[in-house]
């Protein structure tokens, strides 16, 4: 699929590079991480890509010779989803997955014979929160409560927040942890244990890596699928619904959560229906509240929505640990004291080569019981595999996030007005942290839903509901498919 020439930005790597380029703001547009052929004749160094009004590449050598290039084809089997030249094209890779499809099942409930209206379920992430109430200068309960209040306007029946979906996800990958790190796991499975939420990263890790990582990716789901779960099978039953007739829309920071609710681990065939059938992201949400004339600051707020009677929806919450879900610190926490009987209160953090890049351990007399790592962005992600690969990787976890800085700099979060980026993601970091945190074995509602809901914990049908598997994809032949 050739791309259009102002989404697809490419650059020669040098001798020292085979790496995504650098991210670039403007337009939801960044390079294509999709690295080019490594020159390593001697002296080479970075080749000038010069592209003429009528889209012809030439390669300008230093000595100002030139060379026409043929213009590079991404496939779905090359693209890596993300979120830089297929989501700032024309052609959107899925069309289902966007705002304007969310307005098509609004508009048809509108003039659907009585019993035939689907209920429309929205679920939102707190980085999409947080990105908002950034732009509209309000708080993050405040921001909560006026979506809450546009959706319904626009005809949705309930507003759900996927922090309490997350609290699953978190619950489920300190257990596996545990496990495999005593050993009692699959033998398929092995340490070090990466997070699975983001699926950017397990886009790259099954096309570019296949069979080699997915041994040691998590097999939890991610927060929005834990939702997807919670939506289609749960919420369903209480409303007395088949799943098909429930449309359930999540709100990301990501344009690559909509790959991951088209998986086809995620679709019902029984019911012809998937647990995630739109997702959207903040900008979209923002584009919606234009389209319809609306500022989220000038709304009434409306109540919050709660999954469960037992469970508290008077306010947002959110868990501790960094903008990604916090995987790193509730793992390492448990693991310490379900392993070696210490209480750690506050996670330190130890940067390395930069600030996406850091370790977190446990000492007792001098020997390391536990090391873990932040690796974000996918330079810090290839120094990870090639560590692994070499057999030269000293973690027992680590959590992965495609995208620098995490999931609040997500692809899909609104873009700086005026002000710089770096200045934006800290304020959005600020509004992220207001809510009120909760450790996710005391949050009300998730025992019980273990109890009622799902049998048990650790039982088949949790393992069913709440966990997923990674397939490699193989590589087609071709220019671009070179080793990482």
């Amino acid at each position: 699929m050739a791309m259009p020439r102002a989404g697809l930005l490419l650059r020669k790597a040098s001798r020292s590079e085979a790496r995504p380029s650098p991210r670039v703001w403007g337009r939801g547009e960044r390079d294509c991480i999709k690295p080019m052929k490594v020159d390593k004749r001697p002296g080479g160094g970075v080749a000038k890509i010069h592209i003429e009004d009528d889209g012809s590449y030439f390669q300008v050598s230093q000595d100002g010779g030139t060379q026409k290039l043929e213009k590079a084809k991404i496939s779905l089997d090359d693209c890596l989803a993300c979120s830089g030249c297929v989501t700032s094209a024309e052609t959107v890779l899925i069309t289902q997955q966007s705002h304007e499809e969310l307005r098509k099942v609004l508009d048809a409930n509108k003039t659907a014979a009585p019993g035939q209206q689907r209920l429309v379920v929205v679920s939102v992430s707190p980085q999409s929160r947080a990105s908002l109430a950034a732009r509209f200068q309000l708080t993050p309960t405040d921001t909560a409560r006026k979506l809450t209040a546009f959706f319904k306007k626009l005809g949705v029946h309930y507003v759900f927040d996927t922090a309490f979906s997350r609290n699953f996800s978190l619950l489920e990958s300190q257990r596996e942890f545990v496990q495999r790190f005593r050993g009692q796991a699959n033998s398929t499975q092995a340490l070090p244990m990466f997070t699975s939420a983001c699926p950017g990263w397990i886009c790259y890790a099954e096309k570019t890596h296949g069979s080699f990582l997915i041994p040691y990716l998590s097999t939890a789901r991610s927060p929005q699928q834990v939702m997807g779960s919670l939506v289609k099978d749960f919420f369903a039953q209480q409303q007395h619904l088949t799943p098909d007739r429930i449309y359930h829309v999540t709100v990301m920071p990501c344009y690559d959560k909509k790959l991951e609710a088209s998986r086809p681990d995620f679709f019902s065939q029984e019911h012809q229906t998937r647990d995630v059938d739109c997702v959207v992201t903040t900008g979209e949400v923002f584009k919606l509240l234009e389209e319809e004339g609306v500022s989220l600051s000038q709304l009434e707020p409306a109540p919050l929505d709660s999954l469960c009677s037992s469970a508290s929806a008077q306010e947002p919450t959110s868990h501790r640990g960094g903008g990604s879900g916090g995987y790193l610190e509730h793992v390492f926490q448990h693991a310490a004291r379900e392993l070696f009987g210490i209480h750690v209160d506050e996670v330190t953090y130890r940067p390395l080569r930069n600030k996406d890049f850091q370790e977190v351990t446990l000492e007792k007399e001098g020997r390391v019981l536990l090391h873990f790592a932040t690796a974000y962005g996918f330079r810090n992600i290839q120094n990870l595999v090639q560590k692994l690969k070499r057999g030269r990787c000293p973690y027992h976890y680590v959590e992965v996030m495609a995208c620098p800085a995490g999931c609040l700099n997500g692809g899909g979060q609104l873009k700086a007005l005026g002000t710089p980026s770096k200045a934006l993601l800290q304020h959005v970091e600020m509004l992220y942290g207001m809510v009120r945190t909760e450790a996710p074995e005391e949050v009300p509602g998730v025992q019980e839903l273990y109890r009622c809901w799902l049998q048990g914990e650790g039982s088949e049908r949790a393992g069913h509901l709440l966990h997923t598997s990674y397939h490699a994809v193989e590589k087609a032949s071709s220019g671009l498919s070179i080793r990482w």
